[in-house]
């Protein structure tokens, strides 16, 4: 019995959270382990149908990375970086489009058969990102930064309680395609849509002071305080552009940013139904 009574304890919990984000967007960046693991990956599109069915509207966009390393190297092409941006000539671009396309197909899948009701949506076809060719590294290729978001479909999609499934190639003046980082599409997005919660799952805890130890996990974070953190080479590596997502999408309108560790068990549920949360909530 006492289980039970926790049980229904923990959905007396979620109620004041339900009511706060029924009807409105909450949009989740997805990438890391929680996309590559098949159990993890189910949790995730599990909260989110559960979201869906109690009338929260979520959104997700999702990278992909490592499968595209991975289909390059079948394809004998090596992958080449600077300063973290993979150089992207027109055979790459390809590579990169259609792995993802196949990514997103079966993320779609796995929300279906977990019996949610999900569309596909690339940045390109669906014209949801408007970009321009990055030049700040130089010339990396067809990589763009976002210009601009069309939200139409999205609303439209989101009102009628579909879950867009978003990967993040956009579409330049040109007409040409153009990787974009999935961090930056998300929290351009996030902003767009003027979501009340950005969230990006991620294989850590947190930010952590120290990254050997998750106890040192910090809970809340200034955007103030982050350059300092990056300074001290406690934000580094991946963790920076993640940072540098929230921050984005903080000072273009979204309430609340958090890094959270897509690994843990109903991730996304903890965080949005919970008194305590999980993660790194980083505000303005």
């Amino acid at each position: 019995m006492k289980e039970y009574i926790e049980k229904a304890q923990a959905l007396v919990e979620a109620l004041p959270y339900i009511q706060k984000f029924r009807g409105k967007e909450v949009l989740i960046k997805y990438g890391g382990a929680a996309l590559t693991y098949q159990e993890v990956r189910d949790m995730v599109l599990q909260d989110l149908v559960f979201m869906s069915y109690v009338g929260i509207r979520p959104i997700l966009i999702h990278g992909g990375g490592k499968f595209i390393t991975d289909a390059m190297k079948k394809k004998g092409v090596q992958s080449q970086f600077v300063n973290g941006l993979r150089v992207t000539d027109k055979a790459t671009i390809e590579v990169v489009n259609e792995t993802l396309a196949e990514l997103n197909k079966s993320i779609v899948h796995d929300i279906e058969r977990l019996g949610g009701s999900a569309v596909g949506l690339s940045g390109f076809d669906a014209e949801i990102l408007n970009v321009i060719k990055h030049t700040e590294n130089g010339d990396v290729g067809f990589v763009g930064d976002v210009s601009s978001v069309n939200t139409v479909l999205l609303k439209e999609l989101t009102e009628f309680g579909r879950i867009p499934v978003i990967f993040p190639v956009g579409k330049g003046p040109d007409g040409e395609m153009y990787n974009v980082n999935a961090d930056e599409a998300a929290a351009n997005i996030a902003a767009a849509m003027h979501v009340p919660k950005f969230m990006v799952l991620t294989n850590v805890k947190g930010i952590l002071k120290d990254p050997a130890n998750e106890e040192t996990l910090i809970p809340s974070l200034h955007v103030s305080e982050t350059q300092q953190l990056i300074d001290q080479k406690i934000i580094t590596g991946g963790m920076i552009p993640k940072v540098k997502a929230c921050i984005d999408a903080l000072e273009g309108g979204v309430q609340k940013a958090h890094i959270i560790d897509g690994r843990i068990t109903h991730a996304l549920l903890l965080e949005i139904f919970t008194d305590q949360g999980i993660g790194t909530e980083i505000t303005l």
